[in-house]
């Protein structure tokens, strides 16, 4: 395991990635192309094989405000664990949802859209049996502005139909009260992000599934 551990690294801080990279999109593009992934077996690698299994935002905050942060999303099985630190805030509880468009340039946030809500449904809390894919809760302040959250959904993903990568993160100025239409009255948008690919740790799973098996 040490050693299968350290040709990962050394692959990564050599640089070779950028090839795997140009790997992964040729295999994307034909799906039915066959390799050696151990010794006398073959298996036809597919898009959903190197997929992300973990992406991040970076939070920037909007116009007139002073919150930023990151927040990560990592598969674990068929749900994704969320992880998000915020500062700047207010002491209290924020919003803090996925919306439908990875588009922050707006002054407000409001070119983000709605919050991600692919099945139609309405507005609810993260618990909720109905509610929009995008309806995360909140996250709350301490005295001293800074917000850290752990949680896992079972609803969204990184993948398929129902993926968030290429969405956006917002965090709100008020409580979401997890009842009222269309949004949970959370107010104003502080903070808002693009949700994309962890490059590094994605590259570093396709050599450890795609490459090694091979060497």
């Amino acid at each position: 395991m040490k050693t299968k551990n350290l040709i990962i690294n050394l692959l990564v801080s050599a640089g070779i990635l950028f090839s795997v990279q140009a790997c992964t999109n040729t295999s994307r593009q034909n799906q039915d192309q066959e390799v050696i992934t151990g010794e006398g077996t073959d298996q036809t690698i597919t898009q959903r094989e190197v997929a992300p299994d973990k992406a991040i935002c970076v939070l920037n905050p909007t116009e007139g405000n002073d919150v930023s942060g990151t927040v990560t999303f990592t598969c674990k099985g068929e749900d994704v664990k969320i992880v998000a630190d915020v500062e700047g805030l207010t002491p209290g509880k924020h919003g803090f949802h996925i919306h439908e468009f990875g588009d922050c340039s707006a002054p407000g946030g409001t070119s983000a859209g709605g919050h991600f809500n692919p099945e139609n449904t309405e507005h609810g809390g993260p618990d909720d049996e109905v509610r929009h894919l995008g309806d995360l809760g909140n996250i709350e302040a301490g005295e001293d502005g800074t917000a850290h959250l752990e949680m896992t959904d079972s609803m969204i993903s990184l993948n398929g139909e129902h993926s968030i990568i290429g969405r956006a993160i917002v965090i709100h100025a008020g409580e979401d009260d997890l009842t009222s239409q269309p949004t949970g009255a959370a107010g104003a948008r502080l903070a808002c992000g693009v949700i994309g690919i962890d490059e590094y740790l994605n590259l570093k799973i396709f050599v450890s599934r795609i490459i090694l098996p091979q060497i």
